[in-house]
């Protein structure tokens, strides 16, 4: 039955229906022929949401808004063209910047994409940069939102695997440094092949003037990640306090954020975030039959008959995920895959919180790889290209997001070093 599940699930995804749907689907087709009472899936479907950490997800995505309409996004942005706009394809690496920044605060891979997008990619017409270009540069930056603190999916991963929440927000600083500072490599060399503008170099009193102007956005993450290191505050506390800071800092300090665009962006943050919720709450069922039906047991069983190392095994695991990547998206696949993993790795003596990296960042590098990734599509809708244009442009990105994977795969310490360091 299990296998089953599985196939069902597939074909339904295969087919185009969407994946709560196809998730929702499967699971209801091994209830029925189980003979398990459909009464489970009421219950289910309210133990998917009972979870107070859960909580975070909504005020994350409303700290991301809040800096949009507040004039934050904006002055991160001015602040990391005065560091680094003078280099050739200057845009470029003030877009790897400024979401490295943003990430801070939002956690959401999409809502980067499309804060900075919409501020950089008319930017980068304006002065002659090829659209695939400005759109794979934006859709690769973008992931550093769930890979540098706080993070939505380490939420969900958290939760799942009923791991640290502090602990893999710590983790993810190291791999999204390493993943930012790396995409500044290929984005160098494109635009020194191409050509791309470059601005004069900013001198010392235009720098401290833009970090003086973006000094109340450039402290809200030390603010929120401090907090947490600290223990003063929860991640769903310090998803509040972001919503509270961005709030004031937007209509007392930049006074961009106008009381009529509330509406507006509550309705977006609500959207959102019940998205994500309706994804979670079928996925309960779908994990919930995946335990009883010991489909986490037949897949451990499978590996091992493969090997018994532990670099194997997670180099078997990690082209899996990279494959399932591409085919579904981020949310879904970790609420589907972490029950089903998490046992085999633990197994072969991985860390959960080693792992949960592991995870994030591997299927992070399908958000911004076709066809499924929801990246590509924000950023081909702000800068009006196709899918084909931009999955050519987008291939040095992947490269080198995949040569971090497998550093953050086989160097332990890369993940588990600041968590180790400041929470025990």
């Amino acid at each position: 039955m299990g296998l089953l599940l599985l196939i069902s699930f597939l074909v339904f995804t295969v087919l185009g229906i969407p994946i709560v749907f196809s998730m929702a689907l499967s699971a209801l087709l091994v209830l029925i022929i189980e003979g398990i009472p459909l009464l489970i899936i009421i219950q289910r479907l309210f133990n998917g949401t009972n979870n107070f950490i859960f909580t975070a997800i909504p005020f994350f995505v409303l700290a991301g808004d809040l800096m949009s309409y507040g004039g934050i996004t904006l002055r991160l942005i001015q602040f990391a063209q005065s560091l680094v706009g003078h280099l050739r394809g200057g845009l470029g690496f003030v877009t790897i910047v400024a979401s490295m920044i943003f990430g801070g605060v939002s956690g959401s891979a999409t809502a980067d994409t499309a804060a900075i997008g919409s501020v950089v990619i008319p930017a980068m017409k304006e002065e002659g940069y090829d659209r695939d270009f400005s759109a794979a540069v934006v859709a690769a930056a973008g992931t550093l939102g769930i890979i540098i603190p706080p993070s939505i999916p380490m939420i969900i991963y958290g939760v799942v695997a009923n791991e640290s929440i502090g602990r893999l927000f710590l983790g993810g600083f190291i791999p999204g440094v390493m993943v930012g500072l790396g995409m500044m490599v290929p984005t160098y060399f494109i635009a020194k092949r191409k050509g791309y503008p470059k601005k004069q170099r900013a001198s010392l009193r235009e720098i401290i003037g833009t970090f003086k102007r973006s000094f109340f956005a450039l402290v809200m993450p030390v603010i929120i990640i401090g907090s947490i290191i600290k223990g003063v505050v929860t991640p769903t506390e310090a998803g509040v306090l972001a919503c509270l800071y961005a709030l004031m800092v937007g209509v007392f300090i930049y006074r961009e954020l106008r009381i009529r665009d509330l509406p507006k962006i509550f309705a977006h943050t609500v959207v959102v975030s019940a998205s994500i919720m309706i994804i979670m709450s079928v996925a309960d069922i779908f994990g919930w039959l995946i335990a009883n039906l010991e489909v986490a047991q037949a897949v451990i069983s499978s590996f091992m008959t493969i090997s018994q190392n532990k670099y194997i095994i997670l180099l078997l695991v990690n082209i899996f995920l990279l494959i399932t990547g591409c085919l579904v998206d981020l949310g879904p696949a970790l609420i589907i895959l972490t029950p089903i993993l998490l046992p085999l790795v633990r197994a072969v003596g991985v860390d959960p919180i080693h792992f949960g990296l592991i995870m994030t960042l591997n299927l992070g590098i399908g958000l911004f790889t076709p066809p499924v990734g929801t990246n590509l599509y924000v950023a081909c809708g702000i800068a009006r290209i196709g899918l084909t244009e931009i999955s050519i442009a987008i291939w040095p990105y992947v490269v080198w997001a995949s040569l971090v994977l497998i550093f953050v795969t086989y160097i332990p310490q890369s993940v588990l070093f600041i968590p180790n360091l400041f929470m025990k």
